[in-house]
């Protein structure tokens, strides 16, 4: 029954994946001959960019972009590892993010990417404050441009790295002020843009990108993000991951995007060893998250002072998974570039 269940949940998500495809494809198509459509130019359309996917286009040298985000991770149950849902305890994770990209030069971008948090959780004390997360430096170098008229994409390569800035371990009695790994991460991305014209003429702006990231082992001391309690003395070896994203964005007017991402994480092993030094003698501790899945799926809507302000409104929600929190974050964003 539970992999029928899965089974299930896996085919509502994507039906609910393709409806949402065919909305942003087919809007106001009806109403419009394809043979009299004016062609929507380039210039003609604004963009703030999807809710999660980076913009493969490098900014200019001497340009900079800004985008705050502020989201609620709302947990909503769990996914075990055969796909079941089950009921788990109600949190609500508040963050910030923001984006910061500086154009060193033509075709290279550096930025950083800051995280605060607070966490308020229905199992135990909430956060003690606003904390900092991990911190995020990055690169990237653009590989080619698109023009309008060829097939060829926009494409770039990206560099993340990314500091145990944030608080994992040492926790005491408040596991909710958690907010970071411990560990430095390296993700090497792939991204890709392009431009479609629908048969009424306006845009279909799409994004694809692919994003390894791996990470170093963690030196952990008493109760810690990764399920060890006080006493505890061990190392945790986080496992790597791989994250998928496909994003549309269909220009309904100059300043009105609709946008849907669509994403796939896959997040190998993390492993934990070590021993209690409150026993003796010290017990020996092995802990094992399993590999872990999930579908994404975050639509969203935008609008556009002008080419250079921007507003995103939109909800990402994991309707399917294993081994992974089902959960709704609700996020807004505003998108500035000079």
């Amino acid at each position: 029954m539970a992999i029928l269940a899965n089974g299930l949940r896996f085919r509502q998500a994507i039906l609910i994946t393709a409806s949402l495809l065919a909305l942003l494809s087919s809007v106001d198509m009806a109403q419009e001959d394809s043979s009299t459509a004016v062609r929507q130019s380039l210039n003609d359309a604004w963009w703030t960019g999807p809710m999660l996917a980076p913009s493969a286009a490098t900014l200019p040298r001497g340009h900079f972009l800004i985008e705050p985000y502020l989201y609620d991770v709302t947990v909503k149950g769990f996914y075990d590892s055969s796909g079941s849902r089950h009921r788990a305890p109600h949190a609500n994770d508040f963050g910030s993010l923001t984006y910061m990209n500086y154009g060193l030069r033509d075709k290279f971008t550096v930025g950083l990417i800051p995280i605060f948090g607070y966490n308020q959780v229905s199992s135990g004390p909430n956060s003690a404050g606003i904390r900092l997360g991990d911190l995020t430096l990055q690169a990237e170098y653009g590989l080619t441009k698109f023009r309008e008229g060829r097939r060829l994409p926009t494409t770039a390569i990206a560099i993340q790295e990314t500091l145990p800035t944030g608080q994992f371990d040492r926790l005491a009695d408040r596991a909710s002020d958690g907010l970071g790994t411990g560990a430095y991460q390296t993700t090497l991305a792939f991204y890709s843009q392009t431009y479609f014209w629908m048969r009424n003429g306006r845009i279909l702006r799409m994004r694809f990108n692919v994003a390894p990231a791996f990470s170093s082992n963690v030196n952990v001391k008493d109760a810690s993000v990764y399920g060890t309690a006080n006493g505890f003395r061990g190392r945790a070896k986080p496992g790597s991951s791989l994250f998928l994203d496909a994003a549309w964005e269909y220009s309904l007017t100059r300043q009105w995007v609709v946008a849907l991402d669509v994403t796939y994480r896959h997040q190998a092993n993390t492993s934990v060893s070590g021993s209690s030094v409150v026993t003796a003698p010290s017990t020996v501790i092995r802990l094992n998250s399993g590999t872990s899945d999930a579908l994404g799926l975050a639509p969203a809507i935008e609008y556009n002072w002008n080419r250079q302000l921007g507003a995103l409104l939109g909800v990402r929600l994991i309707p399917a998974g294993r081994n992974v929190s089902a959960t709704i974050t609700p996020a807004v964003a505003i998108n500035f570039v000079h």
